[in-house]
């Protein structure tokens, strides 16, 4: 891939969002707003390698995204009206508002109750992570078409019911920033560990374009426990980002990080935040409990010196809030570390979690621990099969071809 293309890709990844959501206010139409941007980028694709790199590659593309779609508004002109909406866009005031923020604005759009639970994830990993169809299509484990049409429908019923382009007013806001959290959320961990394996394992874009609409929340609801949870739990996990891939595009494992690659300034931010929480006294939620774990693994300055019962005395909260079987599978891991892996395999060996990697990656290693081998090698394999992305494929392979030479320790 030449210079100018790499730039391209870059470009694309930093402000496909932004692009949508500035249109998407401008014009009030999601379709037309992800047309356009996407023209703008094919615009782009065609003249940037012929006349460069432009200063401001962002305000070139809406620039150019907003002529595009003043263009398409006047040839589907029918009324005076419309007409005179399409001249006015290019002139349109920019709005007022406690925070201006155009993809926040999206984000909390996307999350309108009016759309049903899985549309609203749909919709704003779509819209505002960037991500593709069929990205989405796999996380949410339904064909690609399926998704389509889904996404399809949330735009329309957008476009229908009329549902404004606008943080809701203070009042609104705690009855519609659960949605919210949930998809920045949803948004970080594809960052955090990408499930297309043709991308790179982690997404430092959507991570930190996750954390910066995760603060703009915490500014509009500065008291809210788990706004300020979740925010914590992605600084502590951020802060691991540069120790999570080897040289060799390997992930690395929580044990086997450098810990002298993590950032200690966010480290010291997301800890700051979970002792003001602990200080509330008020009951913790399933982000505060989250954010607590990773402040106990980056409080350990060796992974020896972690503090194994306080882990999985949170967890035993978080179950009790949350009793998935994702939640089960964490506390079952930190359950090995003080009980064996006997008690905890019996645990993990009752879920029902078979099309989940982690799954059956640590069941591999709990047998492992226990001597057993051939069914170890075995969950490993299954484990590769369902890995995400390369970097995950190259550890569990290693793990697995370590086990099989005999250069496993023994238990």
């Amino acid at each position: 891939m030449s210079g100018i293309q790499e730039a391209i890709a870059r470009v694309h990844r930093e402000e496909w969002s932004r692009v949508v959501a500035t249109l998407a206010r401008r014009i009030g139409d999601l379709d037309i707003a992800e047309e356009m941007a996407a023209e703008a980028f094919a615009a782009a694709v065609e003249r940037w390698p012929v006349d460069g790199l432009p200063p401001n590659p962002g305000a070139w593309l809406t620039t150019t995204a907003l002529r595009k779609a003043i263009d398409r508004l006047r040839r589907e002109v029918r009324r005076e009206e419309k007409h005179r909406e399409a001249l006015m866009l290019s002139d349109a005031p920019e709005p007022l508002g406690a925070i201006d923020d155009d993809r926040l604005r999206l984000v909390f759009t996307c999350c309108h109750p009016a759309l049903a639970v899985e549309a609203r994830v749909a919709l704003t990993l779509r819209m505002v992570g960037g991500l593709t169809v069929a990205e989405i299509a796999r996380a949410f484990l339904v064909q690609e078409t399926a998704m389509g049409q889904r996404l399809t429908r949330a735009k329309a019923k957008i476009k229908a019911a009329r549902i404004p382009y606008r943080v809701p007013d203070r009042e609104d806001l705690p009855a519609r920033v659960g949605g919210v959290l949930t998809v920045l959320y949803l948004i970080f961990n594809e960052g955090y560990l990408a499930s297309d394996p043709e991308q790179a394992a982690v997404r430092g874009d959507l991570t930190a374009e996750a954390i910066r609409l995760t603060r703009l929340v915490h500014g509009l609801l500065p008291d809210d426990g788990e706004v300020a949870g979740l925010l914590a739990l992605m600084l502590l996990t951020e802060a691991r980002r540069a120790a999570r891939v080897s040289a060799s595009g390997e992930l690395v494992t929580l044990d086997e990080q450098d810990r002298g690659a993590w950032d200690r300034a966010l480290i010291a931010e997301g800890h700051a935040l979970v002792r003001a929480r602990l200080a509330s006294g008020r009951a913790p939620g399933r982000y505060q409990i989250l954010a607590a774990v990773n402040a106990v693994h980056t409080d350990a300055p060796d992974v020896r010196d972690t503090d194994w019962s306080q882990i999985l005395a949170l967890y035993n909260q978080l179950v009790r809030l949350d009793p998935s079987p994702i939640v089960r599978l964490n506390r079952a891991i930190a359950l090995a570390e003080l009980d064996g892996p006997q008690v905890a395999l019996a645990e993990v060996d009752g879920l029902p979690l078979e099309g989940y990697h982690a799954f059956h990656a640590a069941r591999a290693d709990l047998l492992r621990r226990l001597g057993r081998g051939e069914e170890a090698r075995a969950a490993y394999d299954r484990a590769i099969a369902l890995a995400g992305n390369t970097a995950q494929t190259a550890s569990l392979t290693r793990r697995r071809d370590r086990l099989a030479s005999g250069r496993e320790p023994r238990p």
